[in-house]
C-alpha cells in the first residue's frame, strides 16, 4: 500500500491547510451555532467545555468571543448615552492576564500581563451598567474610567465608591463640583487570614464619608456593585477564583467583559425588576433575545 511522505514540504502544506480551515471555520458557523456558543459563554462555561459541548474547535470559539466582544463594546458605547441615572455605585474587581503578578518580570509588558482590574459603574435603581474599564488599579485608569462615566450622563448624579484613594482625584477631574460624591469606608476585624482561609475578614463597621457636594448619606453605599462582582465571577469563567481559568491576552479579557455587560444590560431579566436593566433605565423598550444580541454584534 502506498504511504504518502508527510515530511518536509508535504507536512508544511498539510499544516498550512489545517490552519486555514480553522481560521475560516467561524465564517461557516450558522446563526444557531453562534448563538449556542455565546449562550454557553455568558453562562460561565469555559472555552474547552464549549468545545466539547458543541464540537466547535476552541480556536473558533475564542475568535467568536473576540468578535462578539468587540461588537458588544460598540453596542454599549452607542446605547449608553444621555443617561438620567440618579445614584451610581462604582467598584473594581480583580483578575489577571497571562500570569500572576508575582511572576511578572522586568522584560514583560506590565500593561498587558499580571493584575488587571475591571472598574464598573452601576445604577442603584435600574441596575444598569453604563460603563466599565479594564486596567491597572491606579490614578490614570480611575481617571479615564470616571471621565467615561461622566460623559454618559445627562444630569447631576450621586456617586458612591469604596475608599480607593485614586477615586478622589479621578472624580474631581471628571466631574469637578457637579457631583454629589461619598465614600463607603469599611473596617474589618483584626483576625489574620490563616492557612486554608479563602473568605475575607468580617466587616466590623462602615463609615459613610462625604467627599464632594451633598450626597444623601443613607445612599452612600457599594453593596449593590459588590453583589455585581459576584455576578461577574459566576458568569465569566476567567474571573473564577482558585482555578486555572484566566485570560491569556488582555484583548480576550476585554471581549469577555464587554459580552457579559451587553448580555446583562439587554438580555438578562433582573429577578427583582422583572425586566432587563436597559428596559428599566429606558435605554431600550424591548426584551432582547440571544439571537438579537448575536445578530447585533457579529457579521454574517
Amino acid at each position: 500500500m502506498y504511504a504518502p511522505d508527510l515530511t518536509g514540504l508535504d507536512l508544511s502544506i498539510i499544516l498550512h491547510t489545517t490552519s486555514i480551515a480553522r481560521a475560516t471555520s467561524m465564517n461557516r458557523l450558522s446563526l444557531e451555532r453562534r448563538t449556542q456558543i455565546i449562550s454557553a459563554l455568558v453562562e460561565g462555561n469555559s472555552i474547552r467545555s464549549i468545545e466539547r459541548m458543541t464540537g466547535t474547535h476552541r480556536d473558533t470559539v475564542m475568535r467568536l468571543l473576540v468578535e462578539v466582544g468587540e461588537g458588544s463594546k460598540r453596542l454599549l458605547d452607542e446605547q449608553m448615552r444621555d443617561l438620567s441615572c440618579q445614584r451610581l455605585q462604582c467598584d473594581e474587581i480583580w483578575a489577571y492576564v497571562a500570569k500572576k503578578q508575582k511572576q511578572v518580570t522586568k522584560d514583560d509588558d506590565k500593561s498587558r500581563v499580571g493584575d488587571q482590574w475591571t472598574f464598573v459603574a452601576m445604577d442603584a435603581d435600574t441596575k444598569l451598567v453604563p460603563s466599565f474599564l479594564i486596567g491597572k488599579r491606579d490614578l490614570p485608569t480611575a481617571t479615564k474610567f470616571m471621565n467615561d462615566v461622566a460623559s454618559r450622563l445627562s444630569n447631576r448624579v450621586q456617586l458612591s465608591t469604596d475608599a480607593l484613594a485614586a477615586y478622589v482625584d479621578a472624580v474631581e477631574q471628571a466631574f469637578g463640583c457637579e457631583v454629589d460624591y461619598g465614600q463607603a469606608v469599611k473596617f474589618y476585624d483584626a483576625e489574620p487570614a490563616g492557612a486554608g482561609r479563602y473568605s475575607p475578614p468580617s466587616v466590623t463597621h462602615v463609615e459613610r464619608k462625604t467627599v464632594v457636594g451633598g450626597p444623601d448619606r443613607a445612599h452612600i453605599s457599594t453593596s449593590l456593585i459588590e453583589r455585581q462582582n459576584l455576578t461577574m465571577r459566576m458568569s465569566m469563567r476567567r474571573f473564577t477564583r482558585l482555578t486555572n481559568a484566566f485570560s491569556k491576552k488582555v484583548e480576550n479579557l476585554n471581549a469577555a467583559v464587554a459580552l457579559h455587560f451587553a448580555h446583562y444590560n439587554f438580555v438578562r431579566v433582573h429577578k427583582t425588576l422583572r425586566v432587563t436593566p436597559a428596559m428599566a433605565a429606558g435605554v431600550d423598550s424591548r426584551l432582547w433575545s440571544m439571537v438579537d444580541l448575536v445578530e447585533a454584534t457579529t457579521k454574517d
